[in-house]
């Protein structure tokens, strides 16, 4: 993948493999996108303090988050349906989280389970939960992940209602059961996404394979799945996963310090600064403007992890600066999967940690944790 160099590149590739059903999918935001513009654009609200010949050495990426240490300050986070864009989708992702030693949360809403990827891949693997109206089935997924030796669940929690994403209406995704001609027709468009689907077999949720109420293949299913999200979702409910789950528990969608804190006082570990991508809450925050926010009301020590719209290393640095324990990657890993594949996802790791070291370096920083220590010393509002 020599002529790729950036995020942008490897998203541009993905385009131009996949079926428009599903690239809008990763790509597309709520109504108007205004969120998830947001989320690129208020990065620009910030600017980095650059210091000189202070640093011999380029800077150690490690950080510490979830109670562990890791190699490199973020790590691929729950997308759903990667074996969509890839054959054996969530496994190649798997296998290149491995290999650049980074954790890889799967998403309920998944074609492998997170059983196969534990049995095939191994590595620091973690599930996303969302909740589903039936608590016998939930109970089974926690099992599912206890059986995986599964120590971070992270529980979605804005999605109680599923937003318009007008591009998934106009393709039919969630709609769509079963393969229509003119969906047969876009798909025949792109040969090469056609056969390595082919080769990997007909796709299927793994996680609903004994539950004949969610149909067959994947397209139904999906539906199926988003049609049975609860919606009547409270803190109540979170009481209650956290006397199911004796492990680190992670509430995932926050944006707002009063529900960070409320978070922090229902037992969570840590919580994720989420709007789902720009893909729930039109007009929304981004999530880079609430951080600040939110650090300061859970204090210090608590972990609190951000994800939507990084797509730079100076996108990374200014996150770590302004409080963030850790980061999780979505769009930007799954286009490196659609674009190539387990190559793709670790050119995209490669990208933002090559990045983030030349950041560093110019920043004059040893690391990571002198950046995290410094904090706002480092980063202050752009003019």
């Amino acid at each position: 993948m020599k002529q790729v160099v950036n995020i942008e590149d490897l998203r541009l590739l993905a385009k131009r493999r996949l079926p428009k059903i599903f690239f809008d999918y990763i790509d597309g935001g709520a109504f108007s996108e205004t969120t998830a513009g947001r989320n690129r654009s208020d990065f620009s609200q910030w600017c980095l303090t650059q210091r000189v010949l202070r640093q011999k050495d380029m800077p150690d990426l490690s950080c510490d988050y979830l109670g562990s240490a890791h190699a490199l300050p973020f790590m691929l986070g729950p997308v759903g349906f990667l074996g969509l864009y890839r054959g054996r989708g969530e496994i190649l992702a798997a296998e290149a989280a491995k290999a650049k030693s980074v954790p890889l949360c799967l998403s309920t809403f998944s074609i492998a389970s997170i059983g196969t990827l534990h049995k095939e891949v191994g590595g620091d693997l973690q599930f996303q939960l969302y909740m589903d109206r039936d608590k016998s089935f939930v109970e089974d997924l926690l099992q599912s992940a206890i059986d995986a030796d599964i120590d971070v669940l992270y529980l979605t929690v804005d999605t109680s209602v599923t937003s318009v994403r007008e591009k998934d209406v106009r393709n039919g995704f969630r709609a769509v059961t079963r393969i229509t001609p003119a969906l047969a027709f876009s798909m025949i468009q792109r040969p090469a996404w056609c056969l390595d689907i082919l080769r990997a077999g007909s796709p299927n949720v793994e996680a609903v394979a004994n539950y004949p109420e969610f149909g067959r293949g994947a397209l139904e299913q999906a539906s199926n799945l988003s049609g049975r999200l609860d919606a009547s979702l409270t803190w109540d409910d979170v009481k209650w996963l956290r006397s199911k789950w004796k492990k680190r528990l992670v509430i995932k969608g926050i944006l707002s310090p009063l529900d960070a804190k409320i978070a922090q006082d229902c037992g969570a570990d840590a919580i994720v600064i989420s709007n789902h991508g720009g893909r729930q809450l039109d007009f929304a925050s981004s999530t880079i403007a609430i951080l600040p926010s939110v650090r300061e009301a859970v204090g210090p020590e608590f972990c609190v992890l951000i994800d939507c719209g990084f797509r730079r290393g100076s996108d990374l640095a200014i996150a770590l600066a302004l409080g963030a324990s850790g980061i999780l990657l979505g769009r930007a890993y799954a286009f490196g999967l659609a674009a190539g594949g387990r190559a793709g996802v670790e050119k995209a790791i490669d990208i933002l940690s090559v990045e983030l070291s030349i950041t560093l370096k110019l920043m004059g920083l040893s690391g990571v944790k002198e950046l995290q220590a410094l904090g706002t010393e480092c980063v202050s509002p752009s003019v």
